[in-house]
């Protein structure tokens, strides 16, 4: 293998975010990709039948969109990539009253509240909707001293605390508690567990303040734009080449896209001591069972504005949510699951052939499950959107072990790179000062096992590609 500066390992939105940021810096870069396309977890694929295309992974992307590396470059729009944003981004239905629907709009928001909900809705989210850029650029990546205290503190104060108790404590009904839970079950956590607040924070606040969007024509679109733009600065990228050892990979700096699992196995004798011990003390959490649909037409939800959002929450009140979430982290597998649904194709119609729709839903399940949640799934859609099953042309089933394979850095199922609680956190995927150095100045770590985690943001490897200009030329 000739010498390089730099080498990424795994094409992800980190991985391609690392090498770009290596190559505008005038690094000479090569990316291998095991699979036959590059992406990661950004992927598109016609799953079902010809015509219909599907995210494999991710698909929302409201991340994205407030992502320091992606405004940096622009979004990519000179590379083609755009986004199709649903006419509200969730929706929330119930079993017995109107779905509460999370409109860009703090206010219209609030106002399907009672009049102490509604305040304290907005009390809530109208500081972090306006400030939430400067949360976003302080609270991404490791630890350390804030440009904008006041915000942070704001927002780390209910940050800290477990979903269930800021939904309880804030409201008294139980539309905005199921709202906000429902936003906090996205931690893959039980939601009495603290800092699952923040994911309901988070994700409210980016839907208000940007939207939860599509990429038009599917997520490959992300990886295609990056891709063209690694190419443009002389990069390169080459796919069906699996790396499965380090020991002969000749350059200044090699950059891992890989959960700590799959560093250990390549990495060999380039990690010891008690960063290996630390790695091989990596908790995993909860895995994902995800299964796609071809439909001859819209959902036919019970309450019609559902066909309005991009993305559905689709289970019953607070308590249920917390249920579900909570039987997952015993090791149960619930028989109401929470099921995180979205049905971009009314937003970006050119998904699916005229009138009919791709959809997906997922549930939690224990680490590496094997057990089919299909049924549940699609009685949960069911209970909510009679005659569902009636419109299913054909389905695609992805449980733990076929994520896994289809990317190993979904260890079990797990599609966040490690679980995201407060012990592992910022101290993803070790303690260390900088967490995506290793104790070898030529070997980084750029995957979502390192800070902020999970999502298509690109910051990991833009930070760890940052650390290896710093610290290895």
């Amino acid at each position: 293998m000739s010498a390089r500066d730099a080498v990424v390992v795994g094409s992800g939105p980190n991985g391609l975010a690392a090498a770009i940021t290596l190559a505008r810096a005038g690094r000479d870069v090569v990316v291998y990709e095991r699979n036959s396309t590059p992406g990661g977890g950004v992927r598109s694929a016609e799953l079902t039948l010809p015509g219909f295309t599907h995210d494999v992974c991710s698909t929302v992307q409201a991340l994205l969109l407030v992502s320091p590396f992606f405004r940096r470059h622009g979004g990519f729009a000179s590379h083609g990539l755009s986004f199709a944003h649903p006419a509200t981004p969730l929706a929330h239905p119930f079993d017995d009253r109107d779905a509460v629907l999370l409109h860009r709009s703090v206010d219209d928001t609030a106002t399907q509240f009672d009049d102490h909900d509604a305040a304290a809705y907005r009390r809530l989210m109208e500081p972090l909707v306006a400030n939430a850029q400067a949360l976003v650029d302080d609270l991404v990546g490791p630890l350390r001293l804030p440009h904008h205290p006041v915000a942070d503190a704001r927002f780390g104060l209910n940050a800290l605390r477990s979903a269930r108790g800021l939904a309880g404590g804030r409201f008294h009904d139980d539309a905005p508690r199921a709202l906000v839970l429902g936003l906090g079950a996205h931690s893959m956590m039980p939601l009495h567990r603290p800092i699952t607040a923040s994911f309901a924070l988070v994700l409210g606040m980016l839907g208000h303040a940007v939207g939860w969007p599509f990429a038009r024509g599917g997520a490959q679109g992300i990886a295609g734009a990056m891709v063209a733009e690694l190419r443009a600065l002389g990069g390169e990228v080459i796919c069906d080449h699996e790396v499965t050892s380090l020991d002969e990979m000749d350059a200044r700096a090699v950059l891992l896209d890989l959960t700590p699992r799959q560093v250990l196995s390549v990495a060999g004798s380039r990690i010891t001591g008690v960063y290996r011990r630390q790695l091989g003390r990596y908790r995993y959490g909860a895995g994902a069972f995800k299964v796609d649909w071809a439909l001859d037409g819209p959902i036919p939800w019970r309450d019609p504005r559902c066909n309005q959002a991009g993305t559905v929450h689709v289970c019953g009140g607070a308590e249920e949510v917390i249920a579900s979430e909570a039987a997952v982290g015993r090791g149960e597998h619930p028989q109401r699951p929470f099921v995180l649904l979205t049905q971009p194709s009314f937003a970006d119609p050119a998904r699916t052939p005229p009138g009919k729709h791709a959809v997906w839903g997922y549930c939690h399940v224990p680490n590496g499950s094997g057990v089919d949640m299909t049924a549940r799934i699609e009685a949960q859609i069911e209970r909510f959107a009679p005659g569902f099953r009636d419109r299913i042309l054909a389905r695609h089933v992805m449980g733990p072990a076929a994520l896994e394979a289809y990317d190993p850095n979904y260890v079990g199922g797990d599609i966040n790179g490690g679980v995201q609680d407060i012990r592992q956190l910022f101290t993803r995927p070790a303690v260390r000062l900088l967490p995506y150095t290793t104790p070898d100045r030529s070997l980084y770590l750029c995957s979502s096992s390192t800070p902020p985690g999970g999502g298509v943001h690109g910051i990991s490897g833009m930070l760890a590609a940052e650390a290896a200009l710093r610290r290895a030329y």
